[in-house]
């Protein structure tokens, strides 16, 4: 319930103080504020009022100046789009720091500063701007969905004094890409392996479908039989890598001819088409590119060699990105200096085609 109070200050000037008492879990909520007119007083108390009666808001109002830390586990419990895997590791390792102790409004600039510098000591740059990030998506919502007072501005020139200082950056981009050469022995040693033990993982097909199809590792691994369309020549890719957005970004994407090859002869074994784990992916290519002793390649370059090859066979960026699944073109002009020279895995897409022979094993 609330009340108007009329006072009097010491200069003899009349105010109004209004107050709002509210019972809830046991309790009783008191607020109160000063009002120079009686109307004024009165729009706030029941502005308040219904507010404090919504669900949730006394809880919300007790909350008052909170520990970020609480904040952190708030986000979390009242988001209703699923947070990925790296987004929750990266809350959680937060939750340890001392900055998770401190009150919101006590955090400035150099608070999220001095917490980058603790970060830098055992990780990148990069990395550390990553996990700025996803604390930057608190200090967006907390203020204007709870009304609690963490300076979101206090974040973005934090981002700009970290840039400065070398503390953060931007990761850079690879530009590695593979050989045929080193393709064939990679194969090769895979068909090796396969001969030897016929239940392993189809390496050759995994590798030749990461670069004709340019999917992530983790995106290979989720498409599902009902998500090929070969009519159509596309499949869906479910939580497409995005910033800000993976889970639930699901996108269509075309499929070359040698990546629907590559399906059409996968048995149907499982609801997903390539049923393996990224790990097993990731170690196999790491092991057998150690063994072969090809230095600095790794299975996501595969993803950039199927890029720059779109290019190179003169295909334009809308038709890239077609392909590709970027939804922003800007990303895909780093390749824009690729000049149209033809296909040179056009012997590996007739051999995923059963139209060539099988490279000699080196």
């Amino acid at each position: 319930m609330g009340t108007i109070t009329e006072r009097k200050r010491k200069n003899g000037e009349v105010v109004f103080f209004a107050q709002v008492v509210k019972k809830g879990g046991g309790k009783v909520h008191r607020e109160s504020q000063t009002f120079e007119r009686r109307k004024a007083a009165q729009v706030w108390i029941e502005k308040r009022e219904r507010e404090l009666n919504e669900p949730g808001g006394i809880e919300r109002a007790r909350l008052g100046d909170p520990l970020l830390g609480e904040v952190i586990d708030r986000y979390v419990a009242e988001s209703e789009r699923a947070l990925g895997k790296t987004k929750t590791q990266v809350l959680r390792s937060l939750k340890g720091d001392a900055i998770a102790e401190m009150k919101c409004s006590d955090i400035k600039s150099n608070d999220v500063i001095d917490l980058a510098r603790r970060l830098r000591a055992d990780r990148k740059p990069q990395t550390v701007m990553s996990y700025l990030s996803h604390l930057a998506a608190i200090f967006a919502v907390a203020k204007p969905a709870w009304g609690v007072e963490l300076d979101q501005q206090a974040m973005k020139d934090a981002f700009v004094v970290g840039r400065r200082l070398g503390v953060i950056c931007k990761g850079a981009s690879r530009e590695r890409r593979p050989s045929c050469d080193e393709i064939k022995a990679i194969l090769g040693l895979f068909r090796q392996k396969l001969a030897a033990k016929p239940d392993m993982s189809p390496m050759p097909d995994l590798v030749a479908f990461a670069l004709f199809s340019t999917r992530r590792q983790e995106e290979i691994t989720r498409i599902e039989w009902r998500d090929f369309e070969p009519e159509n020549k596309r499949v869906l890719v479910r939580d497409m890598k995005n910033p800000g957005d993976k889970i639930g970004n699901n996108v269509w994407c075309d499929l070359p001819e040698p990546a629907i090859k590559i399906i059409e002869r996968q048995p149907r074994k499982s609801d997903r088409i390539f049923p393996y784990t990224t790990d097993a992916l990731s170690s196999n290519f790491t092991r057998a590119c150690k063994f072969l002793m090809i230095e600095d390649l790794h299975f996501h370059d595969l993803r950039h060699e199927g890029v720059s090859r779109l290019f190179e066979m003169g295909l334009n960026i809308p038709h890239v990105a077609a392909v590709s699944g970027h939804r922003s073109w800007q990303s895909l002009k780093r390749y824009t200096h690729i000049r149209a020279s033809g296909d040179k895995w056009v012997w590996l897409a007739e051999e995923m085609s059963g139209a060539g022979a099988p490279p000699e094993v080196a």
